[in-house]
């Protein structure tokens, strides 16, 4: 039922205008927020230590770690089972020690879990002393 005569409705209309400034603000976004994907991909370069050797006379206990995940303590090699028994082995190389310096000598191409299985059988093993091997760089 048409009250009006002679005025014709008016057709919806979609106003792109707004749309197409929502969109080139989206867009405008996503070239900022890409620009800094490159930093994502941090270069870490590990820094070169150079230190004095200690003067204490406490033996230490040297536990290597290699590339493919053999330990060795005092240059004895202990197969890997878990770190309770590797925590074992530490209180047995400690023999009569109550608190040993344990160094860790873990290859560069070595698993950081590696290392962290180390660090937790010597907190297993009571041992809070631990140091690292590191190489200087030439000169």
């Amino acid at each position: 039922m048409n009250f009006q005569r002679g005025h014709s409705r008016e057709e919806p209309e979609i106003n792109l205008i707004a749309l197409i400034d929502v969109l080139l603000v989206i867009l405008i976004f996503l070239m900022v927020t890409t620009s800094y994907a490159k930093f994502s991909e941090l270069q870490v370069n590990l820094p070169q230590a150079g230190g004095e050797a200690s003067t204490a006379k406490t033996k230490a206990i040297n536990v290597s770690v290699d590339a493919s995940e053999h330990y060795a303590i005092n240059n004895q090699g202990v197969s890997y089972t878990g770190v309770e028994p590797l925590a074992a082995a530490l209180k047995n190389a400690a023999a009569d020690q109550t608190d040993p310096i344990i160094v860790i000598n873990a290859d560069a191409k070595a698993p950081h879990q590696s290392v962290i299985n180390v660090m937790e059988a010597a907190r297993q093993a009571g041992y809070g002393r631990i140091t690292f091997t590191t190489q200087s760089q030439p000169k």
